[in-house]
């Protein structure tokens, strides 16, 4: 079985091709999946660069979508042949998140996706979204679902309401296709003109580059009297600004650290506005699923950037770490 890992001390030149043993046939409760495809996120690019410390030879990737290839004794929601695809945090079914820790999420805390075949808990896997290809499938596990987290769970988002997406990476792209989904007005940041014309064209109703407009935030406020959500990618270094754009009651989904951990926070303001500023570690199954039902119902498909093989996973990931990418990157698993 073809399988990369992150050899420690991790670095991108250090992703490893091994040849595994074949998997074994699933035990009560599971399920066995022939892996066609994965997509990059950012939390993967924290393990492969090792910015976050994992076990010598772990498998790398969260995301994953395949087939169903056998199912253990009690499984009844899958059969062989169902297209499924993975859920982030393994221990997160439903309800409120039970640990506040990655030591059960795939590719992190345990072995992730970078394989051909994986034997799990059923309960791992939902079904895939009708129609969509295995690499479409494998864009949702982490960015899509964070997206629907943000928007729909915690926001709730109304139609008529406005949207402050940042970037144009996987999570700000469905973002936005889901606000105008919902019926909201979307405000889209990027330092790339060209990338502005494609968020454009993706529907996105006012569009601001941050590098020539470094007071994004005001200008934001202003083109609609105050942003009702920002999907917060920047971290510390772009939270003053979306602090800024929104409204009285406003809400922000905290969802990345590309500028740093830690900074300087307006609080004042912030509680001024009456502003809600919530940490988003993506979604439950259950809001997968509901996901999931979403697409089924509208037809929403992800903007794939570009497509790497398993063995070009170091590849792929400088393509992510040079920024040029627009929405997701995939991997292809199966030959």
């Amino acid at each position: 079985m073809r399988a990369m890992t992150v050899r420690t001390p991790a670095t991108l030149d250090t992703l490893t091709p091994v040849d595994l043993p074949e998997a074994p046939p699933p035990a009560a409760g599971e399920i066995a999946v022939r892996l066609h495809a994965s997509s990059l996120n950012f939390h993967d690019y924290l393990v492969v660069n090792g910015t976050i410390p994992v076990e010598d030879g772990r498998i790398p990737m969260s995301d994953g979508a395949g087939e169903v290839i056998a199912v253990g004794d009690g499984v009844t929601e899958f059969a062989a042949g169902d297209r499924v695809v993975s859920i982030f945090h393994t221990r997160w079914l439903a309800g409120a998140l039970p640990e506040a820790n990655f030591r059960r999420v795939p590719g992190d805390g345990i072995d992730g996706y970078a394989r051909e075949v994986v034997v799990t808990p059923a309960d791992w896997f939902t079904r895939a979204p009708r129609g969509y290809s295995h690499a479409e499938a494998a864009t949702i596990t982490c960015a899509g679902v964070t997206a629907w987290r943000a928007l729909v769970p915690d926001g709730p988002t109304i139609a008529g309401q406005t949207v402050l997406v940042q970037g144009s990476g996987g999570v700000s792209v469905f973002a936005l296709q889901y606000a105008k989904a919902m019926g909201a007005r979307v405000i889209a940041t990027s330092s790339s003109d060209a990338k502005l014309e494609r968020l454009t064209d993706l529907g996105a109703d006012h569009v601001i580059n941050y590098r020539t407009t470094p007071d994004w935030g005001r200008v934001a406020y202003q083109i609609c009297g105050g942003v009702d959500h920002v999907v917060e990618i920047g971290g510390p270094g772009t939270l003053p600004q979306s602090i800024d754009a929104i409204g009285i009651g406003g809400h922000i989904a905290l969802i990345g650290v590309l500028t740093g951990v830690s900074g300087e926070i307006p609080t004042a303001k912030l509680m001024g506005k009456q502003g809600r500023l919530q940490g988003v570690s993506v979604g439950s199954r259950r809001d997968q699923i509901d996901l999931i039902a979403a697409i089924d119902a509208n037809g929403l498909r992800p903007v794939i950037d570009r497509s790497f093989a398993l063995e070009q996973l170091a590849d792929a990931f400088r393509h992510q770490e040079s920024g040029a990418h627009f929405g997701k990157i995939c991997i292809d698993i199966a030959r």
